[in-house]
C-alpha cells in the first residue's frame, strides 16, 4: 500500500515537473523544449517500467493474500509476464487448487459422516466441554423417549429426566455398561471421548439390545422349561399311577388307614407338582393373538367385576377414569384381559394397607395407565423387572411379568413400569 502511494506521488511529481519544464523551455528555445519533451517521455517510460516490474507483481501478491484471507479458492491469479513473479503465481495457483480440493474432500467426508450419524440405528449424543448437548441423532431421540432435538440442544444432559438418561448420567468417562430399565428394554451405553482442539470432548453411544437379548433369553428358558416339564411330567405320571393302584388295594391290618392317607397326600403332591410345572410350560405356549378392533374402554369395563374381586379381600379401592372418546385398538381380548388381571394382581399385592388402584385411558395417543399407591419399586429392583423368573415375592415364580411382556410384545405395544417421584407406581401401555 505504501509502495503504491509512493509510486503515485513519484509519477505525479515527474509528470508535473516535465510539463513545467516544457512550458518554461517553450519560452526559452527550441532545444530546451525538445529536451523537456524527452524528459517527459523518459518519465512516462520509467513509470510504465516501474509499474510492470514492481507494482503489477505487488498487486498480484496482494490479490493472492486477499484470496487467502477471505478463503476464496474459486479464483486464480493472472500471469504478469515476468519470469520470477509468474513462477510465484503458478505455485500460488497450484496451492489454491490443492486447498480447494482438500476443502471439497473434507466437506464430502463431513457430509458422509453427518449422514451416518443421522441415520445410524445407534443413538449418538455429542457434548461440548460444558457437558451440553450439541448434536443428537434421531435414534437417540427415540431411545431416550424425547419428542425432538429442540428439547435438549444446548442443554446439559443432566437435565433430561427420562429413566435411560438418568442411568446414562451415572456412567463414568470411558466406561461401557449394559442397562436394563423398567420397560423391559436393554441398552449398551458408552461414554467416550475424542480429541477436539487439543481437549477431550465427550460423546455418548446408545445401542439397543432388547430384541437380541429377549430372543436369546426366550430360547434359553423355553428349552429349560420344556426339558424340565417333560422329565417331571413323565416321572410324576408314573408315580401317581403306581400310588393310585396301591391306594385301591384293600389292606386288612390296622395300619392300612395311615398308609392310605400318606399315599393320598403323595398323590396330591404329585398333582400339585405337575400343575406347578405346567404353569411354567404355559409361558412358552402363549398362542398367537387373534386380534380384532374393539373399544378399549368396553374391554376394561367388562373386566371390572373380576378385577374388583381381587381388590375386595384387601380393602383396596379400584377406580376407572376412562376417557369419553372411543379408543379402538387391535387386540386379542382374551389375552389382554389376562394381562389386565395380572397387572391388577401385582398392584394389589404391593399395597400393604388400605390403598387405591386407578385405571385410566387416553385417546391421543391410545394408551392405558394402571396406577397404585403401593410400596413402590426399589431402585435396585427396577432394573430386574421383566427378567425371566425374577420375583420379589417369597413364593413368587417370576412368571407374571414375563407373561405380560410376551403378550404385549405380540401386540406390538410399548409399555413401562416405574415408581415416579410422587410415589405412585404406574404401568403404562401404549398402542
Amino acid at each position: 500500500m505504501r509502495l503504491r502511494i509512493l509510486f503515485t506521488l513519484l509519477t505525479t511529481l515527474l509528470v508535473v515537473t516535465a510539463i513545467g519544464l516544457i512550458v518554461i523551455s517553450s519560452q526559452i528555445s527550441n532545444t530546451a523544449f525538445y529536451i523537456a519533451e524527452g524528459f517527459l517521455t523518459l518519465c512516462i517510460v520509467f513509470s510504465c517500467y516501474f509499474y510492470f516490474k514492481i507494482m503489477k507483481p505487488l498487486n498480484a501478491l496482494n490479490t493472492g493474500l486477499e484470496l487467502l484471507r477471505t478463503q476464496d479458492f474459486s479464483n486464480r491469479l493472472s500471469l504478469t509476464g515476468q519470469k520470477d513473479t509468474d513462477h510465484i503465481v503458478e505455485i500460488f495457483n497450484k496451492m489454491i487448487n490443492q486447498l480447494k480440493n482438500e476443502r471439497l474432500k473434507v466437506r464430502e467426508q463431513n457430509h458422509f459422516l453427518d449422514l451416518i450419524i443421522s441415520n445410524s440405528p445407534m443413538g449418538v449424543i455429542i457434548l461440548n466441554f460444558d457437558n451440553e448437548i450439541t448434536l443428537i441423532n434421531k435414534s437417540a431421540i427415540t431411545l431416550l423417549e424425547l419428542k425432538s432435538d429442540q428439547d435438549v440442544i444446548n442443554k446439559n444432559i443432566n437435565t433430561i429426566s427420562t429413566p435411560l438418561a438418568k442411568r446414562i448420567n451415572t456412567l463414568s468417562q470411558g466406561s461401557t455398561e449394559t442397562i436394563r430399565i423398567g420397560n423391559a428394554k436393554i441398552f449398551r451405553c458408552s461414554r467416550l471421548s475424542f480429541i477436539d482442539q487439543g481437549f477431550l470432548r465427550p460423546f455418548i453411544l446408545i445401542e439397543s439390545l432388547t430384541e437380541e437379548v429377549m430372543t436369546a433369553e426366550k430360547k434359553a428358558y423355553e428349552r429349560v422349561i420344556r426339558m424340565i416339564a417333560h422329565e417331571v411330567n413323565n416321572s410324576v405320571t408314573g408315580v401317581t399311577s403306581i400310588l393310585d393302584s396301591i391306594n385301591e388295594i384293600n389292606l386288612t391290618n390296622d395300619s392300612s388307614i395311615d398308609i392310605s392317607e400318606v399315599m393320598t397326600i403323595c398323590i396330591e403332591r404329585c398333582y400339585g407338582l405337575s400343575k406347578f410345572i405346567t404353569r411354567f410350560a404355559n409361558v412358552v405356549k402363549i398362542p398367537t393373538p387373534i386380534t380384532e378392533y374393539i373399544n378399549l374402554n368396553d374391554c376394561i369395563s367388562k373386566s371390572k367385576a373380576f378385577m374388583e374381586s381381587i381388590c375386595l379381600n384387601r380393602d383396596i379401592t379400584l377406580s376407572l377414569n376412562l376417557c369419553n372418546e372411543d379408543i379402538m385398538v387391535n387386540i386379542d381380548t382374551t389375552l389382554f384381559e389376562q394381562v389386565l388381571v395380572n397387572i391388577i394382581k401385582n398392584s394389589a399385592e404391593s399395597i400393604v394397607n388400605d390403598g387405591e388402584i386407578s385405571i385410566s385411558t387416553n385417546s391421543n395417543p391410545p394408551s392405558l395407565i394402571i396406577a397404585d399407591n403401593g410400596k413402590g419399586i426399589p431402585s435396585d429392583t427396577a432394573d430386574k423387572l421383566f427378567t425371566p423368573f425374577f420375583s420379589t415375592k417369597p413364593n413368587g415364580e417370576g412368571l407374571g411379568l414375563i407373561f405380560i411382556r410376551e403378550v404385549l410384545l405380540k401386540h406390538n405395544c410399548n409399555f413401562s413400569l416405574y415408581t415416579y417421584d410422587d410415589g405412585i407406581t404406574r404401568f403404562t401401555i401404549s398402542f
